[in-house]
């Protein structure tokens, strides 16, 4: 746990300009872009309703005490709706599309548009019908019961997380009551006014915000109207409506992002670096929830980052921004469908195509925060290669820093060594060899690779020191450069495509200080590479 308290970090610190202080608002907000993907909603939609509730409150008088317990509870109401995500998409498909659907087009109080959801959904739209049927007979045993314990699985993960980042008793019992509707027909049947105010606000500001930005003003009073004394607080839709108007005006005014920072009922109170550490691994932890076949993967993977990184150059620096960004470069993983990432065939071309977003979104919520910019930048590039051949920008030598290579192999390698769906887990020694064809390949950097497989505890062969830091394909490249042959004559002999091979020249320029084959040829002598390694 990161704090105690009301969620507030007591603590002092120290920083610079190289270093800029994180605050656990900072955090949480991150993790409400999470929920927004897990949810099927765009960036910002849990960071304007938690700014919709805060506005209303102030209409009511709450206390600072109570405005923090809205801010925090507001910010994570639903962030642990992905931790069931295998079920769902089991049961519907897509899970990003049911729960957009079941959250905010069915009122679930209501006997028969519950039905009608299920009718709907459950087998998965676009399945064949026959597998769909199938499915369907299924839902009635395990599925029910699955759909029964939804709310109380996604609380328990939250309610674990919330204690984690040191939130308190009352932000962990407003979050419990996320579920909960006006009228006791929730997950823990509460009712009316025994609801905590921070959860009766967030319940009705989550809807509308969706149905304002999506249909407009009047669908966001039609929603509310319409579900008022039943899942929500009639008073509060009363205010509503009354205030509508200028509380979607002054929403538009600013950035989302900065207005709710700046809305932390703590005062820019900030985290130490070791709980900023701690938070971000407890939120990589909680994002691989989504899928069973993730679990532990992210963990793994910073411990393997932290173990390589020993010797391998990085800066004091760099290496604390790559453990970060090793515990936060798959948070991405929330705005793809365990349709895909639980399937156990193939990928077909536009499941592919939603797989390479997820470092890109990786990138988009953590860039969000000013001071996580730079672990943003690390843990984009996880899927990129030398080669150009990654994701999602297609990145090549380089353009991609080494800790980003680093990460990249400790990637791969832990990952061979996991189950997936559609295959067994590799064996260590397999692992390797794979890492190794890639790095001969040029697609993974030979020095990080190296690096992994020391700290995996591989035994390596000794090989020649290369001067500023060549890889051996790059070697082989300035070995048939300096000879004089065109980029296209060393494809051929090195059998890559011409593209890959100009970037290696590229790469071997910028990595040796020159600027054509003739001084590439005399640092190649100086340095006694044109001989056999």
């Amino acid at each position: 746990m990161i704090s105690t308290g009301e969620g507030i970090v007591d603590s002092p610190r120290v920083t610079t300009i190289e270093n800029p202080p994180i605050r656990l608002a900072e955090i949480v907000a991150v993790l409400s872009l999470g929920t927004d993907l897990g949810l099927g909603q765009p960036m910002e939609h849990m960071i304007r309703a938690c700014l919709l509730a805060l506005r209303l409150s102030e209409h009511l008088g709450l206390k600072s005490q109570e405005r923090g317990v809205l801010y925090y509870s507001g910010l994570l109401a639903w962030v642990g709706c992905h931790t069931d995500a295998y079920e769902q998409a089991k049961w519907f498909g897509d899970d990003l599309s049911s729960k957009q659907d079941a959250h905010y087009g069915y009122d679930f109080g209501r006997p028969r548009q519950a039905a009608a959801f299920v009718l709907k959904h459950v087998g998965g739209s676009g399945r064949p019908l026959v597998e769909r049927a199938r499915v369907g007979v299924s839902f009635l045993g395990d599925g029910r019961r699955d759909l029964e314990s939804l709310a109380e699985n996604h609380y328990r993960a939250t309610d674990e997380l919330a204690a984690r980042l040191g939130l308190s008793d009352a932000v962990r019992e407003s979050l419990r009551q996320s579920y909960e509707r006006w009228d006791g027909k929730g997950a823990f049947k509460l009712k009316g006014d025994e609801l905590a105010l921070p959860s009766r606000l967030m319940n009705l500001a989550d809807v509308v915000e969706v149905f304002e930005r999506t249909r407009g003003l009047e669908a966001a009073l039609d929603v509310a109207r319409e579900r008022r004394g039943t899942q929500f607080d009639p008073a509060l839709v009363d205010l509503f409506c009354e205030q509508a108007p200028a509380l979607f005006e002054e929403l538009e005014s600013a950035s989302s992002w900065e207005v709710v920072i700046d809305a932390e009922p703590s005062l820019a109170r900030e985290l130490s670096e070791e709980q900023v550490d701690e938070a971000l691994a407890a939120v990589g932890e909680f994002a691989e929830l989504k899928s069973p076949w993730m679990l532990g993967h992210a963990a793994d993977v910073a411990a393997l980052c932290s173990a390589a990184m020993i010797g391998f150059g990085l800066s004091a620096e760099e290496g604390r921004v790559l453990r970060r960004a090793s515990c936060v470069h798959d948070l991405g993983r929330l705005g793809v469908s365990n349709a895909i990432w639980d399937k156990p065939g193939l990928l077909n071309p536009t499941e592919v195509e939603r797989v390479r977003l997820h470092p890109y979104l990786s990138e988009r919520m953590l860039s969000f925060s000013p001071a996580l910019a730079p672990v943003a930048a690390i843990a984009a590039q996880h899927q990129e290669r030398l080669d150009g051949s990654g994701y999602p920008r297609g990145l090549s030598g380089g353009m991609i820093t080494p800790a980003a290579r680093l990460l990249a192999a400790a990637d791969v390698y832990q990952a061979l060594t996991e189950p997936r769906p559609h295959r067994a887990a590799a064996t260590p020694e397999q692992a390797a060899e794979e890492l190794g064809v890639e790095a001969r390949a040029s697609r993974l950097d030979g020095d990080a690779v190296d690096a992994v497989l020391r700290a995996s505890g591989h035994r390596l062969q000794r090989r020649r020191d290369r001067p500023t830091g060549l890889t051996a394909r790059e070697v082989e490249v300035l070995r048939l450069l300096a000879r004089g042959l065109s980029n296209k004559q060393i494809a051929q002999q090195l059998v890559i495509s011409p593209k890959t091979a100009g970037s290696h020249v590229e790469n071997i320029y910028a990595k040796s200080g020159v600027s054509n084959r003739a001084q590439a040829s005399l640092y190649a002598v100086k340095h006694g590479l044109i001989a056999d390694l």
